[in-house]
């Protein structure tokens, strides 16, 4: 039976985290006078999302039903004929993400009462965080390109507020300006592809674009032989390469742990990260028309997922630990993104949301509970202190390696499948890397693992421990770790449910049935991954089976042993083999020189060129040339014309004999 879906009832899902968040920053801080106090404050920022995420779940009812929603709200301007507006495109994708969004928004919002507890900008934290779901609840709705636009720069906005969040501690500034540019540079890229589909389509409407697909497979780039298609869909590309970080522009997202943790959870599991993931995948009817684009997009997603992982093992710092673990686990979407399994980029996208939300939000448990340490060298047997935040840290553990029936699995499992099935130059690349990254996953999650959980305690080694940490408060590194509050165990718990079972419950109609029919377009006899996907799926309960005799199900088992072998058994091993390969460990301890690069070459090339241009170009040629130039030269001709008008009329007999003399001499060179 279709239902229908109501404007109004849509316009309440963005606009209820909003109104939370003018309410909490304007009436909570300074700025409005300080009226409301924490209490109130959280309050109406986590009911503004509560409301948001029932009505999601309404919607997506709705829409398995088969009821859709694609209209214009509020028409801003129009010129000539080009509308920019305000509408929303309501179909599985969308119900999908919208539920994602505020159910781990809501998770992080009931969290952050326990985490933030201490913090002076407790109530400003509320606000931003509210503001951050309404610009990805905005973007994931809009049926036009300027509400994406929007939404992709609000989200961009609001997290260099977040990752600043601690705006007195220098680290922070530097991390939330580095995200900043960083994004920005993609941005670029993704407002040239917009600005090459208005200018060639006439249009800024989804469905309008799709409907002229063909119509623009047909046309070159003016003055080269390149397909348009596929300079609009790099373009579009390189901007999800910014908010997605996919390399080389992935360099912002490690340092964005900066900000507290609650945000670390909210940016880098169900918002701002996954918003380029969306946005191809609903340019899936564009990408499909071009294979250079997703041959591009398949070997930057392949060289993500793999060289992204190989830092992760080698990282002390708990939250980056998760960190790389992202970037990877991006990796793997971008790659299914390329193969043109486009349902299982979201698929993947929403299984990881539950399990990394719940990975951060454990790892900020375990700092709360060892008193703001973060260093994993100085933990061990935090279990038996800690047993809600060790059993679910566990399970999204296990998720996140793909074990056999966790939800992981399914859509890891589904990307591996997919990679042998392509026929792009790049297939042969992705399918190794992502083969190599399922071993290299599972070794730096569980050593992470053992070394917070398992093994001896050595909380008193820390070397850096000192007596006042951001909070203010005096730490206690030498006491024993305690479990933490139940605002901060429920959303654990709760995000461990889906973690475990969401993948079992919804692959077939997310991958197999209507769902995302009508969301996704896929050229299937170009690009046969998912029809080849299709027929060798034989159930959830079959394909966990089948998953215990396949090779990733192993190479996670060894990347597990040997984590385990190397810091539980022999925890000698690692700094032997660390000296041993030491320009390896270099390189990776430098992240590939990524950040050299772009601080030493790039930023001081851009400021020498900055330099001279203001020098050479400003100051020199327009300032010193062409401005004082002139007048120095106006100057200098009146002055010698000055001194021909100097009053006396012999001078001026004298001048007029000699131009007499001087037209007579000419005149008769002219004759001759």
């Amino acid at each position: 039976m279709s239902q229908t879906l109501n404007a109004s009832t849509l316009l309440a899902v963005p606009m209820a985290p909003l109104v939370g968040a003018v309410l909490a920053g304007i009436f909570g801080t300074v700025f409005g006078g300080n009226w409301i106090g924490r209490r109130l404050s959280h309050a109406l920022t986590i009911l503004g999302v509560l409301v948001a995420f029932i009505l999601s779940v309404s919607t997506l009812i709705k829409v398995g039903d088969g009821a859709r929603f694609n209209e214009t709200l509020y028409t801003w301007m129009v010129v000539g004929g080009l509308k920019m507006e305000v509408g929303f495109l309501v179909d599985g994708l969308t119900a999908m993400m919208m539920c994602v969004v505020t159910f781990v928004s809501l998770m992080v919002h009931i969290y952050t009462i326990g985490y933030m507890e201490e913090d002076e900008g407790y109530n400003r934290f509320f606000a931003y965080i509210s503001l951050f779901t309404f610009s990805m609840l905005m973007l994931v709705m809009s049926n036009n390109m300027l509400q994406l636009f929007f939404g992709w720069e609000a989200v961009g906005l609001v997290s260099y507020l977040l990752i600043g969040f601690w705006y007195k501690k220098p680290t922070a500034i530097f991390a939330n300006m580095k995200a900043f540019l960083v994004n920005r540079v993609g941005d670029f890229g993704f407002i040239l592809g917009i600005g090459l589909i208005v200018a060639f389509a006439g249009t800024l409407n989804y469905t309008e674009v799709f409907a002229k697909a063909d119509e623009l497979a047909k046309l070159s780039f003016p003055g080269t032989s390149w397909m348009l298609v596929t300079v609009v869909c790099i373009c579009l590309f390189i901007g999800a390469m910014g908010k997605s970080a996919q390399f080389p522009l992935h360099v912002w997202l490690p340092d964005s742990m900066e900000g507290p943790t609650p945000i670390s959870a909210l940016i880098h599991a169900a918002t701002m990260v996954t918003a380029g993931i969306f946005m191809v995948a609903r340019m899936s009817p564009l990408f499909e028309l071009s294979d250079t684009a997703l041959n591009f997009v398949l070997v930057i997603g392949a060289i993500t997922a793999l060289f992204m992982g190989f830092l992760g093992i080698i990282q002390n710092d708990i939250k980056r630990v998760v960190a790389y673990s992202t970037l990877s686990q991006l990796g793997y979407m971008t790659v299914a993104l390329g193969l043109s399994a486009y349902s299982v980029a979201v698929f993947h996208l929403m299984t990881h949301a539950f399990f990394k939300a719940l990975l951060f939000l454990a790892a900020g448990s375990v700092i709360m509970g060892m008193h703001h340490n973060q260093d994993i060298r100085y933990m061990g047997g935090v279990r038996k202190y800690m047993p809600i935040t060790w059993i679910t840290a566990l399970l999204g553990s296990l998720a996140l390696i793909g074990t056999p029936l966790f939800s992981g699995f399914y859509s890891k499992d589904s990307i591996l499948i997919a990679a042998g099935h392509s026929h792009l130059p790049g297939a042969a690349f992705a399918q190794l890397a992502v083969m190599a990254g399922v071993f290299v996953t599972a070794f730096y999650s569980f050593r992470m693992y053992f070394l917070v959980f398992h093994g001896k305690e050595r909380y008193d080694q820390n070397p850096h421990a000192h007596h006042d940490d951001h909070h203010g408060h005096d730490d206690h590194h030498h006491e024993k770790p305690h479990e933490s509050p139940w605002v901060v165990t429920a959303p654990l718990i709760l995000l461990a449910i889906p973690s475990v079972v969401i993948g079992f419950i919804t692959i077939q109609p997310m991958l197999f049935g209507d769902f995302l029919k009508d969301a996704i377009t896929v050229n299937a006899a170009a690009h046969p991954a998912m029809a080849e996907l299709a027929e060798e799926f034989h159930g959830s309960v079959q394909m966990a089976l089948h998953g215990l005799m396949t090779a990733p199900f192993w190479l996670a088992l060894a990347g597990v042993a040997l984590a385990y072998y190397m810091y539980m058994v022999n925890p000698a091993l690692p700094a032997a083999i660390a000296a041993r390969v030491q320009p390896i460990y270099r390189l990776l301890d430098n992240k590939y020189y990524m950040d050299w690069f772009n601080e030493q070459v790039l930023a001081r090339g851009a400021r020498g060129l900055g330099t001279g241009l203001w020098k050479g170009g400003d100051q020199r040629l327009i300032d010193g040339l062409l401005v004082n130039g002139s007048w120095r030269l106006v100057g200098w001709v009146s002055g010698m014309v000055r001194r021909f008008q100097s009053g006396y009329i012999y001078h001026y007999a004298l001048v007029m004999i000699l131009g007499v003399f001087v037209l007579l001499t000419w005149f008769v060179w002219l004759q001759h």
